[in-house]
């Protein structure tokens, strides 16, 4: 029988159970607020430079254009963000934060610096230091630049 490697062998299994609890942890407290990860994503990205185009969105979080629309289209229904049709040409469109969906703002980046602090809290300053370093220089690297929302 040939050798096999143990899961516990790759990195990336480490790097996954990390991330998914990370991940889980982050989700269910942005779900208190009724928002998704990939729409508080989608929230964050406009939240400083609103009136903003689909395709100027897609391009920033580098989504297609499909996945933009699907999640601009669930916030336009929960109230949080707006369509504006440009007055120039009306198959145009720009999309900005509603009053509602702009308060929830720092609520939500509250919940991330919490699930942060919560679990990170565990590492010494340095320890954390470094690991940040190694994941921006793995997606510096591997030319990683997408917008992370599953």
């Amino acid at each position: 029988m040939p050798s096999v490697s143990q899961l516990a062998d790759h990195t990336g299994f480490w790097m996954r159970m990390v991330s998914n609890a990370v991940s889980q942890g982050f989700a269910r407290k942005v779900e208190t607020e009724g928002v998704t990860v990939a729409e508080w994503s989608f929230m964050r990205a406009l939240y400083e430079r609103d009136p903003t185009s689909p395709s100027v969105l897609a391009d920033r979080m580098v989504m297609t254009k499909g996945a933009i629309s699907k999640l601009a289209d669930r916030l336009l229904v929960k109230g949080l963000i707006e369509r504006t049709e440009s007055p120039h040409d009306k198959r145009a469109h720009s999309l900005s934060l509603t009053r509602e969906g702009r308060a929830k703002i720092p609520v939500l980046a509250s919940f991330a610096d919490e699930n942060d602090a919560e679990f990170f809290g565990v590492l010494t300053e340095d320890e954390h230091e470094t690991l940040g370093q190694i994941l921006r220089t793995l997606a510096e690297r591997r030319g990683l630049t997408a917008t992370p929302v599953d």
